[in-house]
C-alpha cells in the first residue's frame, strides 16, 4: 500500500505520494497551510480514481472533462502527468518518464494508491 507523506519547509507544506515500493509516484504544490495540504490530499484520493486520461502527446488528441490526468512531454521531451481536479486546478504532478508506457503505469499506480494510503506527517526541517 501506499502512503501521502506531508513535509514542512521554510517555503511551506508539500506532499508526495508514494507507492508501496517506496518510489514517488508524484507530488504536490507547496501549500502556505496543512489545512490547505490537506484539501490536497482529499481532492487526490477524490478525483485520481474517477480522472480521464488526456494524452496531449498524440495528435489531434482528444480534449476530456476535469478531473482529468494530462499526459504531455516536458522540454526534455520525457512524459510527465499531472492530475486536475474539478475545478481545473493542477493537484499533483509526476516526475519525468523515459517512455509512454512508464508515464501510464504512474497514473495506474496514483489510481491504486490514492484512495487507501496512509498519511505520514514528517518533522519539520531545522532552520
Amino acid at each position: 500500500m501506499g502512503k501521502f507523506v506531508i513535509k514542512t519547509t521554510k517555503s511551506g507544506i508539500s506532499f508526495v505520494l508514494k507507492a508501496g515500493n517506496g518510489e514517488i509516484i508524484c507530488r504536490s504544490e507547496v501549500y502556505n497551510s496543512a489545512a490547505a495540504c490537506d484539501k490536497g490530499i482529499a481532492s487526490v484520493k477524490k478525483n485520481a480514481p474517477v480522472a480521464a486520461v488526456e494524452n496531449q502527446t498524440v495528435e489531434g488528441f482528444a480534449k476530456e472533462k476535469h478531473p482529468k490526468f494530462e499526459v504531455f512531454l516536458d522540454k526534455r521531451g520525457e512524459y510527465r502527468f499531472r492530475l486536475k481536479a474539478t475545478n481545473g486546478e493542477i493537484i499533483a504532478a509526476s516526475e519525468g518518464y523515459k517512455a509512454l508506457p512508464g508515464c501510464l503505469n504512474g497514473i495506474e499506480s496514483v489510481r491504486k494508491n490514492a484512495v487507501d494510503s496512509e498519511i505520514v506527517k514528517l518533522e519539520p526541517e531545522a532552520e
